[in-house]
């Protein structure tokens, strides 16, 4: 009995170590499928974590809306299947993608300038979504090649937590111009994003940088800083895989707020939350500006 325990145990280490082999990692890059662009979108942005509750939704739509500012033509793709949270953040739940182009695709929907699509315009908004991998894989293609989202200077996409299924499929479905990566400082947190930044470079998704949310908390009434989820995790991530910090934000209660309320914080100028995200657009445009050139020269 011992001896079948120890067996499973190596068996298990060996096919689900958190860091494959270089043997393993050369055999899963040619075994990568041709990428198809998706048509009429320049540039796809994913922001992802592998870990939930750190704020990508949010941070999200904000960077769409700082990139829409700048004159681009953006759209927003949530591919969150169990949870989407694109229909509250942009104010459009209980709202349905019903609108079918001649080319049979589906029109998306438009808020603040931004084209839209989440699952939650093709299901019932208070309903569980019970479905097995195959389906959710369906899905996902589905909402990456059977929407109209041409023409577009960028579509970001809103990764669900963790390094599965879907995570996956769009890194081999689509070439990715670069992912974000959104992390709290805390060590919880670090544990599951250093996951992700392994998948995504195993995939050979180029990584812009990192997002630390919730960096620190200042009391609306004393403006006294508190590190509520600790300090430094993110600048230890970026250290430890050679990565730049792009933007770190605070707990805010008005951004917390804003959200609820699918009012997102970007639209209020003048605010030091507003300055950030601007900022974050201009680095993701810098990134891909730097790319390009590189790759002409």
């Amino acid at each position: 009995m011992f001896i079948r325990l120890n067996c499973f145990r190596i068996i298990f280490q060996r096919y689900h170590s958190t860091k494959p082999t270089p043997h393993q990692q050369a055999m899963m890059a040619r075994g990568l499928p041709k990428r198809t662009p998706i048509e009429g979108v320049q540039h796809v942005i994913a922001v992802g974590s592998g870990k939930g509750g750190v704020g990508k939704s949010s941070i999200s739509v904000n960077i769409a809306l700082a990139l829409s500012r700048l004159s681009y033509r953006v759209g927003i793709l949530d591919a969150d299947i169990f949870g989407p949270s694109i229909p509250t953040l942009l104010n459009l739940r209980n709202h349905k993608a019903t609108t079918i182009t001649k080319t049979n695709l589906i029109e998306p929907l438009i808020n603040f300038n931004l084209k839209c699509m989440s699952i939650g315009f093709l299901t019932k908004s208070d309903g569980a979504i019970v479905w097995r991998g195959l389906m959710v894989m369906q899905a996902i293609e589905k909402l990456l090649r059977q929407v109209a989202w041409s023409p577009l200077d960028y579509l970001i996409i809103d990764l669900p937590p963790g390094t599965g299924d879907v995570q996956l499929s769009i890194a081999q479905l689509i070439p990715l111009s670069g992912v974000i990566v959104v992390t709290t400082p805390q060590e919880l947190s670090l544990v599951d994003v250093r996951k992700a930044i392994e998948m995504f470079r195993l995939v050979h998704v180029p990584i812009i940088g990192i997002v630390e949310n919730f960096s620190t908390y200042f009391c609306s009434k004393c403006s006294h800083e508190e590190k509520i989820f600790g300090e430094n995790g993110g600048q230890l991530l970026a250290n430890e895989f050679h990565l730049n910090i792009l933007q770190s934000l605070p707990i805010d209660i008005h951004f917390r707020r804003a959200c609820d309320e699918g009012r997102p914080i970007i639209q209020e100028n003048e605010t030091m939350l507003c300055s950030k995200f601007n900022n974050l657009a201009k680095q993701i445009i810098e990134f891909i500006h730097t790319k390009q050139t590189t790759t002409i020269e």
